[in-house]
């Protein structure tokens, strides 16, 4: 789907019926008896999510924004907000203690129904409200959705197969082949224009504003994503037992969680498994390797090089050897399945390299799909950030030093999240995400 410039309210309201088609069948997947289950234990229980995306739109549309009372307001600060992985100690509720999922999803139908009712008769876009002007409310709520499915993928990949039910016509995961070569290329001096621009995309979140041009030195990068085996030789040169390769808090991550393989690996016998949503697959040699910054970076180091910075990351993806920058590392085409594997289209990753059609005016691949990218730029404001009035503790939070930026989208990133601007982050030392890195030679 295509976003307009301009708030379309009939593409609002089938955006909104698309993200609850999709949140319903990710909960359908998951069986009845793991319905209460915390796969993660930095993340809430399962039915939470469930609660959580009816309650946030109603608390950010119609209560925020319209002004108007919710539905249930007890539901509504039960589901407010979730936690940050760094806050598990949070949860305490205990299964019996949550609303059955009868009444969770009672609860999200007459949601629904007052989220379309705005959408399509209430005065949703207002010039003289901050958390309505520009369609913000509405905006929020569209995009906030599938960003949790992508939460809620990662989740799910942690439960055991028997909790989970493989959904029909779901197949088989493209293993692929050997691997391309490790190759890389230099990328000029040049500018690259972080964050996004009102006048060029009809919304983004807080912390990409505002956009502004850096300069970036020259450097090398890798053409094709770290694979599981580029990290599999990391691996058998132990290290994970060298602690010059890794910051005291991986460190610490290492002793304390007793971490000595990346956590979709699985051992077999001598080799490795690689832990697929539905099912194990002997490593899969060409897929690029999902691991914390921690461990990124301590490859960076190993192999003598570095994670690249938010900046060279634009500059690969965005910047032309003219001195133009696109839309997509790809031009102004929007986002399509010849691009990359984004958008929820398979459940792991594929072979990198197997979206050639995606690639940058360098001709880097897969900057956008097949695994977020790690970056060693900490998470921090812009010069000129505002916290969002539609919701003002989205970033804010996390301006705390040990975050760090990720770029580009994952198998389970809406295309409609798509963007230059678009920053995500976590922790260096959480392992769950669809993550994965590149690294980079020369410039600062």
């Amino acid at each position: 789907m295509r976003v307009p410039m301009a708030l379309d309210r009939a593409i609002c309201a089938e955006w909104y019926r698309q993200n609850r088609r999709r949140s319903h069948a990710l909960f359908d997947s998951v069986r009845p008896e793991a319905y209460y289950d915390r796969p993660i234990p930095l993340r809430n229980p399962i039915c939470f999510y469930e609660g959580h995306l009816p309650a946030f739109s109603v608390n950010t549309l119609v209560k925020r924004g319209l002004k108007e009372s919710g539905i249930d307001s007890d539901y509504e600060v039960l589901f407010e907000r979730g936690i940050d992985p760094e806050d598990a100690s949070s949860v305490s509720r205990e299964s019996n203690g949550w609303p059955s999922r009868e009444e969770i999803r009672r609860y999200g139908e007459l949601a629904d129904r007052v989220i379309f009712e705005a959408l399509a008769d209430k005065p949703i876009e207002r010039g003289d409200d901050p958390v309505l002007r520009g369609g913000l409310a509405a905006y929020t709520i569209l995009e906030h959705e599938p960003m949790h499915q992508e939460t809620l993928r990662y989740m799910w990949h942690r439960l055991p197969f028997e909790r989970k039910t493989r959904p029909a016509q779901t197949g088989r995961a493209n293993v692929g082949g050997a691997p391309p070569a490790p190759r890389t290329v230099r990328v000029p001096r040049g500018a690259a224009t972080l964050g996004t621009s009102q006048n060029r995309w009809p919304f983004g979140w807080d912390n990409e504003f505002a956009a502004h041009r850096v300069e970036v030195p020259e450097f090398d990068i890798d053409i094709y994503n770290v694979t599981n085996r580029d990290f599999l030789e990391f691996v058998q040169a132990r290290g994970y037992e060298r602690p010059e390769l890794w910051s005291e808090e991986g460190r610490d991550w290492l002793r304390l969680e007793n971490v000595t393989h990346p956590l979709f690996w699985e051992a077999n016998g001598d080799g490795w498994w690689w832990r697929c949503m539905f099912e194990r697959v002997p490593l899969p040699e060409s897929w690029p390797v999902y691991v914390s910054h921690a461990e990124a970076e301590a490859f960076a180091r190993w192999k003598g090089r570095r994670l690249p910075t938010e900046a060279q990351f634009h500059r690969a993806a965005y910047g032309t050897p003219e001195g133009s920058e696109r839309s997509y590392p790809w031009g102004e085409e929007p986002p399509a399945a010849q691009h990359g594997n984004f958008d929820f289209r398979s459940w792991d990753p594929e072979p990198v390299g197997s979206h050639p059609a995606g690639a940058s005016a360098w001709g880097i691949e897969d900057l956008v799909g097949n695994g977020w990218e790690w970056t060693s730029t900490v998470f921090e404001p812009y010069p000129g950030f505002e916290p969002m009035p539609s919701y003002p503790v989205y970033s804010t939070d996390f301006f705390d030093g040990k975050h760090f930026v990720m770029k580009g989208a994952s198998p389970a990133t809406a295309r409609e999240l798509i963007r230059p601007g678009f920053r995500n982050w976590f922790r260096g030392n959480y392992p769950y995400v669809y993550a994965s890195f590149r690294t980079v030679g020369g410039g600062s």
